[in-house]
């Protein structure tokens, strides 16, 4: 008879799970109304005075009216207040948690505390020390100092997790313990399924849709507008943290179902909230910002049908969109042309996209067979060629085309049936400036291209794409003329970037070689635009668009961090890959791909095993 003797020295089962918070010494009662109280008090602190001198920028020396960093803690604060009132089921605040209020609540608090303490401590370091602070400023301090610990201490289900395995180094068990405690805070912040929206009237449905792009149009506006750096890095903080909030609320999720339900509406709906947004400015500053951001964002998703869709790594693409500049230029009327051709703008758009087509078959039709980093190498070397090549069609170094390094200078505005894009315009009572101007034909072209972008990837050579994307050994095996669709990936792409060409070529003036570079401080180049792809979603249509928009206006905003500003930046990049790899708007395949860790049970220990 054979018998099994127990191993004492075996680990114990996993622990159960328990409903406990982060901060465990406060019972649930007292944290959920220290939790409502300090969102109410910090409300209420906004209305005080927070310095004795307007020396401060801002001037938070006023009561009764919020200013400067004060009208942001006011949003967090109001977001504190409501997720608060919603998590003790106050009768018409259920719904602003479809998804669970508790972790929703915990990221409002936190972005309550980081902006408000990020005031105080900008207050205390410009002005010379806290003893600079008014009451106010105090108030709001301890207020969301305590609306933070109270909702740290409400209870969550911690996940079981497995005990230390005595046998391992001690080095072992600490990253045992390091990694139980990370799944407990991730599990801190879990949230419950959706709640399916209810039944509603499509006009309903309609009116929210509009009021989520005014807030979306609102939330740009006063971020391209902000005046000083700390009002752009507090911006920063409350929109990061507000949008994770409201996200684990489960209202984005609801948003986009609704979206969804009304596509076409929706896209209708954005590109008129766009459209308002130079009504939005008193003068032409800001929509030179907003004219660059469309021109960045458009070549970004032309690029991406080619990384996004076909998932083709181009390390050169920016070269297509110097090709349209360039090429626009040369028949633009531009006295530095050697050409001396000045053709109307529908022509000089037909040979800038058309010079890039050119470029992208003569460059893809050679190249194509490639794969992996090999196709990126070849495609970084044609940007570097590209660049290279104008600097040198100087009438010097060879035939003289591009000025070289002084590049085609003067090109002259636009002129559309009689519509001079250089002038000032007057529509409805209000005065609509040169880069307003260009802002619409931006909008109009960007139109062309998401057109473009849904029609191809909601096609059959769209699926074949993604196909390819997913596995191209798969893909050919199953019929598919791989050199074929990627060449028109690679075709189509660049004449997307040659399209946005034409209008930058307008837009700047003048077109250097300097301007299409792999990699540099200042966006467009090779390295901004697959970041943009990247950050924003791949394969989606709006992840480009709003990647694009965030890595041109936070480079322009940090330009007082000066050496510095490229660390903090690529720090910002780093944390968002390693917590949102997928993007920020990211289609279901990728979150699931970049998520499968999550969906799956814990694996057992060495020892365990």
């Amino acid at each position: 008879m054979t018998t099994i003797s127990e191993n004492s020295t075996a680990p114990a089962a996993p622990e159960p799970a328990v409903a406990t918070g982060l901060i465990g010494f406060v019972p649930v009662g007292i944290a959920r109304a220290l939790t409502l109280g300090g969102g109410i008090l910090s409300v209420a602190s906004c209305f005080t005075a927070w310095t004795w001198t307007p020396r401060f920028p801002g001037d938070l020396t006023f009561y009764g009216s919020p200013g400067g960093l004060q009208m942001q803690v006011l949003v967090t604060g109001l977001l504190t207040t409501l997720f608060a009132l919603s998590s003790y089921g106050v009768k018409g605040t259920r719904w602003l948690t479809p998804a669970g209020g508790d972790a929703a609540l915990k990221l409002a608090a936190l972005a309550n505390f980081a902006i408000a303490w990020f005031t105080v401590g900008a207050i205390s370091v410009t002005l010379g020390g806290p003893v600079n602070l008014e009451p106010g400023g105090a108030i709001v301090a301890l207020a969301s100092l305590l609306a933070l610990l109270g909702a740290l201490a409400l209870p969550f289900e911690r996940p079981k997790v497995l005990p230390v395995d005595p046998e391992d180094t001690g080095w072992d068990q600490f990253k045992h313990r390091a990694g139980n405690g990370w799944d407990s805070f991730k599990a801190a912040f879990a949230t419950a399924p959706v709640r399916r929206l209810p039944s509603m009237h499509s006009s309903v449905e309609i009116l929210i849709i509009t009021g989520i792009l005014a807030v979306a149009l609102g939330v740009f506006t006063y971020g391209i507008g902000t005046e000083y750096d700390e009002l752009f890095l507090g911006f920063l903080i409350t929109a990061g943290l507000g949008f994770a909030a409201v996200n684990k609320s489960g209202l984005m999720q609801q948003a986009a179902q609704l979206t969804k339900k009304h596509q076409n509406l929706s896209i209708a709906g954005a590109f008129t909230a766009a459209a308002l947004f130079p009504f939005t400015q008193t003068d032409d500053q800001y929509a030179t910002l907003g004219v660059y951001i469309l021109i960045f964002a458009t070549v970004a998703l032309g690029l991406n049908i080619v990384v996004g869709l076909a998932g083709l790594l181009d390390l050169g693409y920016v070269a297509f969109l110097g090709v349209g500049a360039y090429a626009a230029a040369l028949v633009s009327g531009a006295p530095t042309s050697p050409f001396g051709v000045h053709l109307p703008f529908w022509a000089a758009i037909l040979v800038g996209a058309g010079a890039s087509l050119v470029f992208g078959v003569l460059i893809g039709a050679p190249t194509l067979r490639l794969r992996g980093d090999y196709l990126a190498i070849v495609t970084l070397g044609f940007g570097e060629i590209f660049r290279i090549a104008v600097m040198n069609t100087d009438g010097t170094s060879g035939p003289d085309i591009t000025n070289g390094s002084n590049g085609i200078a003067s090109i002259p505005n636009l002129n559309i049936l009689g519509f001079d894009f250089g002038a000032e315009h007057v529509i409805a009572g209000f005065t609509i400036g040169r880069f307003a101007n260009y802002f619409f034909l931006m909008l109009l072209i960007m139109a062309v291209v998401v057109l473009v972008f849904r029609r191809s990837g909601n096609s059959r050579i769209g699926r074949a794409w993604v196909a390819i994307r997913e596995d191209e050994t798969a893909a050919l095996a199953m019929g598919i003329n791989g050199f074929r669709v990627k060449l028109i990936a690679f075709a189509l792409g660049a004449s997307l970037a040659g399209l946005a060409g034409t209008v930058q070529a307008h837009v700047t003036y003048t077109v250097t070689p300097e301007q299409y570079l792999f990699a540099g401080p200042i966006p467009p180049n090779s390295a901004f635009l697959l970041a943009a792809v990247v950050l924003g979603g791949m394969g989606t249509m709006s992840g480009p668009l709003v990647g694009a928009s965030l890595l041109f206006l936070i480079p322009n905003k940090l330009q007082f961090m000066g050496e510095y500003q490229l660390l903090a930046f690529g720090v910002a990049l780093i944390l968002l890959m390693r917590f949102r790899p997928e993007g920020m708007i990211a289609n279901r395949r990728n979150q699931l791909e970049f998520h499968e860790k999550d969906e799956t049970p814990a694996t057992l220990a060495k020892a365990g095993a």
